[in-house]
């Protein structure tokens, strides 16, 4: 229960008027508990105690799964001693945790809920008109941040729970969960993978480049060998130009001294 027992009448007609007016807003999209005055009927479990929020929303047309809790405050329940007692325990619950203040109390809200550590859904502030209520939206915690905090929650309990001390006196040993302990070995598996396929690569390189330099090695003598030849082959033309020279002379001049002596016959004969 509320450490505040008892409210200036005015605020807590106010207070019950908030709460039945939520109630009427979201009775077409959940199933609405109320927790008014001394009608306490509502409770819901965080741990191993009750607490009773002023709003309990769950799946219309049936169904126990906690959709939100909602506590609506008014000036005067705006303190430390509220904030430990209803805040801290809802904004625990696996549920969206509401908190609906009177204009010009958000700042006092954020602070308490900042020092106890409230995980927050949405902060409102709302004030009456006549017969009419205007609410504003203060806060929202972005999508998702809830859920990281919950799971953040729930690792500090398995690692408490795995860091107990022992019976005996001695420390279990700390459990690695066995998907971390298989991406470790898959992560090693993969960079033993990765360092094969760099020295094969290395290794396949290597050999190409022998393989390179074996090649270059057999077509050295074959270009000194071309060498030879270009250089040998103006000398092997110039020779045989030279002997063809030579045969041509020496016909030239056995015509010659066949025409001679054929000459020297035609004189000789009467």
């Amino acid at each position: 229960m509320s450490p505040i027992l008892v409210r200036p009448v005015r605020e807590q007609l106010e207070h019950d008027r908030v709460i039945r007016f939520l109630q009427a807003k979201w009775r077409r999209r959940y199933t609405v508990a109320i927790n008014v005055g001394a009608e306490q009927e509502s409770p819901i479990r965080v741990g191993e105690s009750e607490v009773y929020p002023d709003v309990v929303l769950t799946p219309a047309g049936g169904g126990k799964k906690l959709l939100g809790v909602v506590e609506v405050e008014t000036g005067e329940s705006v303190n430390h001693l509220e904030a430990m007692s209803q805040w801290v325990p809802l904004g625990k619950s696996r549920a969206p945790f509401q908190l609906y203040v009177p204009v010009g109390e958000s700042e006092a809200a954020r602070r308490l809920c900042a020092e106890h550590k409230i995980k927050l859904a949405e902060l409102w502030t709302f004030h009456g008109l006549g017969d009419q209520l205007h609410f504003t939206l203060v806060q929202r915690m972005k999508r998702g941040a809830r859920a990281t905090a919950l799971k953040s929650k729930t690792a500090a309990k398995n690692t408490a729970s795995q860091r107990k001390p022992k019976p005996g006196g001695g420390r279990k040993a700390t459990k690695v969960p066995k998907a971390a302990a298989s991406r470790k070995a898959a992560a090693k598996r993969t960079a033993k993978a990765a360092s094969r396929k760099v020295a094969a690569k290395r290794t396949a390189k290597a050999g190409s480049r022998k393989a390179a330099a074996k090649r270059t090695a057999k077509a050295a003598p074959r270009k000194v060998a071309a060498k030879r030849t270009a250089k040998a082959a103006p000398r092997k033309a110039a020779a045989k130009a030279t002997a063809k020279a030579g045969s041509a002379k020496k016909r030239t001049t056995g015509a010659r001294s066949r025409a001679g002596r054929s000459v020297k016959r035609a004189a000789r004969r009467p």
